[in-house]
């Protein structure tokens, strides 16, 4: 690959020889574009967000750089509004171009880092957001899946995004509604600080365009869920960057030092797809809280909850089709504490795991993966 003195890229050595030059245009936030041709694929520097125009900038710059490497394939987000997929879009025609789902980048990407040559996994691809290939926002996924294509074998049970982009900074509107759906308006009444600081005229506003079907969103989002159970825990309502709260739950679970026992939770078979119910979990919390159990052991108990979720499904899955390697990827496992539950616990029951070890498990590693998709895909 040609050097440029102004952009420099990470250099990562693949499982196997690329056949067709690739070039994937990442997502929207901690954008990078990714090169594979050969036993390498290049990474870019991180552009922060696509929305700021000075990211876009050096976004096309790079984009239009790598173009002049000579890509035969085009890889991007299924998500119609990213403004990395609009670029790929606008050069239909002249390459070819294929569309990667954003959690299944994820796997592949740890995968690729890994160097696990094609073969079946189980990933778990926890993060905020990634458009489906149902329109539904995914964001708590099991897939088994290879580099060519996957399954959605099980995910967390979806819930209404009141306020799409908003429930980011105002968490209190995912919280309420996992407690309305619980307990109905008698949630308000449960005597725990977070419904003393709930803004209460936002709430019913909000409660009444929900309950008119308005259309929110539907999201089966881990990352919003940690953010509705740190609200109800330390009862607070808004954060000033994504995850603030999430990452303030963890920092306080990581003090508790003595052993505490896991919430329990529901998985139930629709279809075919695993469901995981946290509903119960819930309420465990809610009456932890009424016996004024200390925040720093409800938010231990919560994490390794989370952590057994994992197990407990891949177990299933493990059972069900005979795969024991699992993949973990997303922003999400950025929480240390949950990562290191995660492994330990799949390790004692003998799976393989992987987790990402040079690259970020966040969206930054996401190019990479959208690279190995389209590669194999084609």
């Amino acid at each position: 690959m040609r050097k440029n003195n102004k952009i420099s890229y990470r250099k990562i050595r693949l499982p196997f020889k690329v056949k067709y030059p690739v070039l994937a245009m990442g997502p929207h936030t901690k954008n990078t574009l990714c090169f594979a041709r050969g036993e390498f694929a290049y990474i870019s520097a991180i552009h922060s967000s696509l929305d700021n125009p000075e990211d876009l900038f050096s976004f096309e710059k790079e984009a239009k750089a790598l173009l002049k490497q000579g890509p035969e394939i085009i890889a991007y987000d299924l998500h119609p509004e990213y403004q990395s997929s609009k670029y790929a879009l606008s050069l239909a025609g002249r390459y070819k171009l294929v569309a990667v789902q954003h959690h299944h980048a994820h796997i592949a990407s740890c995968m690729a880092e890994n160097g696990l040559k094609n073969q079946k996994v189980i990933g778990v691809a926890f993060d905020g957001t990634g458009l489906g290939e149902d329109a539904r926002i995914w964001g708590a996924e099991f897939l088994l899946c290879d580099y060519r294509g996957y399954l959605r074998a099980a995910h967390l049970k979806e819930i209404s995004l009141l306020g799409a982009e908003k429930a980011i900074l105002e968490p209190w509107r995912l919280a309420g509604l996992w407690l309305y759906g619980i307990y109905k308006d008698a949630f308000l009444r449960l005597g725990i600080d977070f419904t003393r600081v709930l803004p209460v005229k936002k709430w019913a506003i909000l409660k009444k365009l929900y309950l008119s079907g308005f259309d929110f969103p539907l999201a089966s989002s881990m990352g919003r869920f940690f953010d509705a159970i740190a609200c109800i825990v330390l009862a607070a309502t808004e954060a000033r960057f994504e995850a603030e709260l999430a990452i303030k739950l963890e920092q306080i679970a990581a003090s508790w030092h003595r052993e505490s026992p896991p919430y329990a939770f529901k998985i139930t078979n629709v279809k075919g797809s695993y469901i995981v119910d946290p509903a119960y979990l819930l309420r465990q919390i809610i009456s932890d809280l009424k016996a004024r159990e200390p925040q720093e052991e409800i938010a231990y108990k919560f994490h390794l909850s989370v952590a057994q979720m994992v197990l407990k499904v891949c177990i299933i899955l493990r059972k069900k089709y005979g795969i024991n390697k699992v993949v973990l990827s997303g922003g999400v496992f950025q929480n240390k504490l949950l990562c290191t539950m995660a492994c330990v616990l799949l390790q004692e029951k003998d799976f393989l795991v992987f987790s990402h070890k040079e690259l970020s498990c966040n969206d930054s590693s996401l190019s990479l993966g959208q690279a190995m998709v389209a590669n194999l895909r084609s």
